[in-house]
């Protein structure tokens, strides 16, 4: 893995604002490389459970959580986000209203 890589993904993770979303996309493009959102989902999935990085406010291009629905880390996702003020309508995140800028 290549740590300037990683670093700069996390970066960008970690300047995402309470109750604002980011995608896969979205954070591989800010990072400095598009095409990339699969990097950035691995980077997630390896990243230390007990990391201060806001894992939980990257959502997939649809607003969707990528975990499995009723999974324990879908429900954790989305009560992070909700209490953050995120909107959810039909299991997507309002992406119109919480994408960040």
């Amino acid at each position: 893995m290549d740590i300037e890589k990683e670093t700069l993904i996390y970066t960008v993770i970690a300047g995402i604002p309470a109750g604002k979303v980011a995608s896969y996309g979205q954070v591989a493009t800010l990072a400095g490389f598009p095409q990339n959102s699969r990097l950035v989902g691995r980077l997630l999935k390896i990243m230390p459970s007990d990391s201060v990085i806001p894992w939980h406010r990257v959502v997939n291009s649809q607003g969707k959580i990528a975990f499995p629905v009723g999974s324990n880390k879908y429900q954790e996702q989305r009560q992070k986000l909700l209490s953050e003020g995120v909107l959810f309508r039909n299991d997507k995140v309002n992406m119109r209203e919480c994408r960040w800028q």
